[in-house]
Order: C-alpha cells, then structure tokens, then sequence
C-alpha cells in the first residue's frame, strides 16, 4: 500500500477511509504542521523527506511543482462531496501505480450526467 502525505486542506473523511483501506496515510496536521501555511514547495519537499506522495486539491500550483521539482509521486483531486467514493478512486489509481516516484496522477470527480 501506498505512504501518502495529505496536504493541509486535503479532506480529512478521505485520509481516514485511506487509511481503512490500508494506506500509510499522514496529514500536515498529524505531522505538527496544521495551520502555519506552509508553503507548497516546503510541504513537497517534506513529501520527499518522508518518503510519501502528496495528494492534494491545490491541482494547479503542484502541477506545477511536478513539472520543476524531483518528487515522490503527487496525486492530484478534484473537490468530490462523496468521500468514501473519492478515496475508492484513489484507491484504484494507486493499485494501477506502485511506482509513484516522479508521476503525477491526476483523479477527478466523476461527471454527473446533464439534465
């Protein structure tokens, strides 16, 4: 199982059914780093000091960061309101993606059919 970093406004009911299916998750706020608006290229390289990819809903600045910095893998996420389904999905891309060293993955909310 996958040794994740949840960044600070990542969803906490996500991190927890993470964990409920077997990831190593960590969040800024269990690491002691809750509220000090760390910037994104210092929580990326604590990712990296930890050995853990970053997952986040801050898609356009750690995009960014993927394609400047060395890292340990970064799950990027649509806001999805359906934690249990959101954290399922991420489930199956980590599944398909062992190796997450240097990839960006990207997991979007399903789209809900028009009227």
């Amino acid at each position: 199982m996958a040794h994740l970093l949840c960044d600070e406004n990542f969803p906490l009911p996500v991190a927890q059914e993470l964990r409920r299916l077997g990831h190593n998750v960590l969040t800024l706020q269990d690491a002691g780093k809750g509220g000090q608006a760390v910037p994104d290229e210092a929580v990326l390289q604590f990712a990296v000091q930890q050995k853990r990819a970053l997952i986040t809903l801050n898609r356009k600045h750690f995009i960014r960061l993927h394609r400047t910095r060395s890292h340990t893998g970064i799950i990027v996420c649509t806001f999805d309101p359906n934690f249990i389904g959101q954290a399922n999905r991420i489930h199956l891309a980590l599944e398909k993606t062992p190796d997450l060293a240097g990839q960006l993955l990207r997991i979007n909310r399903p789209q809900t059919p028009s009227r």
